[in-house]
């Protein structure tokens, strides 16, 4: 016999082996199926919590890392944008300050030729009237020649050439100091190119500016020399020698071809043959001087402005030049952040490769819960009692007891 308080009243009553075991029997069902149950309940609740972490974890950094990458994309074509932008901008204002330079330069240059088309006429003008203005010297030619003829008479061929080149140079030397200050005449001695010739004359500004240059070439010959030579037989020679030396004009004082009227009446031009030469006897070496350098001077100002319009063109070549090399180092800058967008777009496949494997986890993860749901449910007594003698003995010993 056993004896059991009753759980309501608390009063004790004895019960025969028979009803122990049968009482006994249900209170243990009860308690076992009730055990199974919250077991149960726990895995589910435990497998629906971890799947829900594991969802909420996943798809909330997946949101941050697209919101990043889409972030960090939309910065990249902002700046692309802001680049091409620039590019555009600086291209067109660079076009724009060039083509100002050009017109600009164009209108100065058309108006300096214009300048010196009448600064040449003028300087032609000017010739032809001093020319006029010293005929009242060719009364002096005679006295000249005969002078002249008396040194040839007296002299060797070769001292003829030297003793006008003398006379010349005493001439420029007399009245140097106060008609021709800032004035270079000396002899041509570089004859590097082949040939050179007699005396060589430049002036400048007070600036440094060249305003004239003559390269001169002395002629004479004795009376009793068999070859006669013309004054056009050194033409070529001399502005082939004003060319190598850089000359503006090129001036043959001679004494050949005594008797030719057209070389006796004054200065006389052969432009028509060769640019900006003329021929001159002896007396008239100082005059003619006098007149290019006079004619010169009105170009002065010309020259000035040219000079600054060089000056311009050099600024406008450097402002290309600075214009080519910016193109050249955006250029560079655009290629580098080309592959840096393309490195960009890399990272966002690679991260949204690594995402479809998470992916992939995850759902592997959510069948491997599933499975585990399916055994739950599928838990029986008969599976939990296998391979498991105590556990399967009590079970026996109740469903003998029932």
């Amino acid at each position: 016999m056993n004896e059991i308080k009753c759980p309501k009243c608390g009063e004790p009553f004895q019960i025969d082996e028979a009803g122990y075991a049968a009482i006994l029997k249900q209170v243990h069902d009860r308690e076992f199926d009730k055990e199974i149950e919250k077991k149960v309940r726990e895995l589910e609740k435990d497998k629906d919590n971890a799947v829900d972490m594991a969802l909420l974890k996943a798809d909330a950094k997946s949101k941050q890392d697209l919101a990043e990458l889409k972030n960090e994309l939309l910065e990249k074509e902002n700046r692309i944008r802001t680049l091409e932008m620039k590019i555009e901008l600086e291209r067109a204002n660079s076009e724009k300050a060039v083509g100002r330079a050009v017109q600009e330069k164009e209108k100065q240059i058309i108006e300096l030729n214009s300048k010196l088309t009448m600064a040449d006429t003028e300087h032609k003008l000017t010739v032809n009237q001093l020319t006029q203005s010293h005929n009242d010297m060719i009364k002096a030619k005679d006295e000249q020649i005969a002078y002249y003829k008396d040194l040839k008479a007296k002299a060797s061929t070769k001292m003829l050439g030297e003793t006008l080149e003398q006379h010349c140079e005493v001439e420029f030397n007399s009245i140097r100091a106060t008609a021709f200050p800032n004035a270079y005449f000396e002899k041509d001695n570089d004859a590097k190119s082949g040939s050179k010739g007699d005396y060589i004359y430049r002036e400048s500004s007070n600036e440094g500016i060249e305003f004239i240059s003559i390269m001169f070439e002395m002629k004479n010959e004795a009376d009793e020399t068999a070859s006669k030579h013309k004054n056009e037989d050194f033409f070529k020679k001399l502005d082939k020698d004003r060319n190598e030396k850089k000359c503006e004009y090129a001036v043959l004082v001679s004494m050949l071809e005594a008797d030719n009227e057209l070389y006796n009446g004054g200065i006389v031009d052969v432009s028509h043959k060769y640019e900006k030469m003329y021929v001159i006897r002896p007396q008239f070496f100082i005059p003619l001087i006098s007149i290019l350098r006079n004619s010169a001077r009105h170009s002065l100002a010309y020259k000035q402005e040219l000079a600054v319009v060089k000056n311009q063109n050099i600024d406008i070549t450097n402002f290309e030049n600075s214009l080519l090399d910016f193109q050249d180092k955006f250029s560079k800058n655009y290629e580098l952040a080309s592959r840096k967008f393309k490195n960009a777009i890399d990272e966002i496949d690679k991260t949204i490769e690594k995402l479809q494997k998470v992916k992939a986890e995850l759902l592997g993860s959510e069948n491997n819960l599933r499975l585990a749901n399916d055994k739950a449910q599928d838990l029986s007594i008969k599976k939990l009692t296998r391979n498991n003698p105590t556990m399967k003995a009590k079970f026996a010993e109740l469903e003998e007891n029932k």
